[in-house]
């Protein structure tokens, strides 16, 4: 009888990461949930096409994840994001908008926001977006980061010494020549996965450079970290 439970015993599936859609537009939302479907590792489990509703839905459906547009009728999904929150307290929230407006981002991100994701986006980028968020991760479509630098310095600009006090803040000194190659990747707005493969190293050794670079510029998000660095010009 042991042996047969043995070999009857099944480890269990992973949980797929559960889903709410919010946008305006039904064929986008369709379309979107069609595209996620494609991938075990997500399921859509229901949509909103505005504020009101999705607020219903998201303390109904408790999702691990929000897709947020921010051009909804009513109450702009950015406005929108804090209520969804205190109603899926464990939800995080990504935008995923035409917006390309720098005020909209740093308004999404002080709101709480994971990330903010523009609809041109590819579908496995989007997936791959998703899978980072759930991991933690801050998520920056790449041609929103310059927007995010420039937001940051003009918020900077009006407290006073914002160059100086960036350069104080962040010892890139501490920094080994392998974690300077991963956090130049974070500011491109790279993924782990591309990192990895730009450096010809493991996926699993690219997370704890991650760690090490957080730790050392001490910030708590990738975001912060991508700010830091621009900001003193590791890029240029």
């Amino acid at each position: 009888m042991t042996e047969m439970n043995e070999h009857t015993t099944q480890t269990p599936a992973t949980t797929p990461t559960r889903i709410l859609v919010v946008d305006d537009h039904t064929l986008f939302r369709r379309g979107l949930t069609a595209l996620l479907s494609r991938d075990a590792r997500v399921a859509v489990v229901g949509d909103a096409a505005d504020a009101g509703e999705a607020l219903r839905r998201a303390h109904e459906l408790q999702p691990d994840l929000i897709l947020l547009d921010n051009h909804l009728p009513g109450v702009n999904g950015v406005d929108a994001l804090p209520g969804l929150l205190e109603a899926a307290p464990q939800a995080r929230v990504l935008m995923l908008t035409v917006s390309e407006d720098a005020n909209d981002l740093a308004k999404a991100l002080h709101a709480g926001a994971s990330g903010y994701l523009l609809k041109t986006i590819e579908g496995d980028a989007l997936i791959d977006a998703i899978m980072r968020a759930m991991d933690g991760d801050s998520v920056i479509a790449p041609e929103m980061m310059s927007k995010l630098v420039e937001a940051y310095r003009v918020q900077a600009n009006s407290e006073g010494s914002a160059k100086q006090t960036v350069i104080n803040q962040t010892p890139l000194s501490s920094l080994s020549p392998r974690e300077m190659d991963v956090l130049r990747g974070i500011t491109r707005g790279d993924s782990n996965k591309v990192i990895a493969r730009d450096h010809g190293i493991a996926e699993t050794t690219v997370k704890i450079h991650v760690q090490h670079v957080l730790r050392k510029l001490n910030v708590s998000s990738r975001v912060h970290a991508a700010v830091l660095a621009t900001e003193i010009g590791l890029l240029d």
